[in-house]
């Protein structure tokens, strides 16, 4: 029950990042946050029962440096949601592409790289989309890191939806 995951928000309301729920109840309890959501469920002490939060807001604004998402093959077929790029399958193995190839100056960066099933990766071999006769479902992107939450990690909870501005 406390291995839940809670959204951490900063005194504006911006989403800083995800805590288990114990965490969360501890950062509550030490005057650090509040809770601005909460579940139907509570933690029970034995003098005491408190709510378990969904949502909590620190009470002083945090400053931190952005999070970079690190450049991995996993973070980059979840950002295609495990789709080939060319040809929209879902079939294995996956591998992952280079747009424009190394050979012709491509790099090893978000916007070069791309999820592509073994089949379409062999047809396109070291030429570019272009050469190939070949187009891309959509157009590769760093992501940043509040997309990060909402589609690598998941919502977790309906709550958040309006924190992380789906709603």
């Amino acid at each position: 029950m406390l291995d839940r995951y809670v959204l951490v928000l900063n005194q504006n309301y911006e989403p800083l990042s995800i805590c288990t729920a114990k965490r969360a109840i501890v950062l509550v309890f030490l005057g650090k946050a509040e809770i601005v959501e909460k579940l139907a469920l509570e933690v029970r002490t034995v003098s005491r029962a408190y709510p378990m939060p969904s949502v909590v807001r620190l009470y002083m604004y945090i400053t931190i440096p952005r999070k970079k998402i690190l450049l991995t093959r996993k973070n980059i077929l979840k950002r295609d949601g495990y789709r080939c790029q060319y040809c929209g399958q879902k079939r294995n193995p996956l591998t992952l592409d280079h747009v424009i190839p190394k050979n012709k100056g491509g790099s090893d960066s978000w916007e070069n790289l791309v999820c592509a099933c073994a089949r379409c990766n062999n047809r396109k071999g070291q030429r570019t989309p272009e050469e190939a006769r070949m187009t891309l479902h959509r157009q590769p992107r760093r992501p940043n890191y509040l997309m990060f939450i909402r589609h690598f990690v998941g919502i977790s909870d309906y709550r958040w939806r309006r924190y992380l501005f789906l709603e």
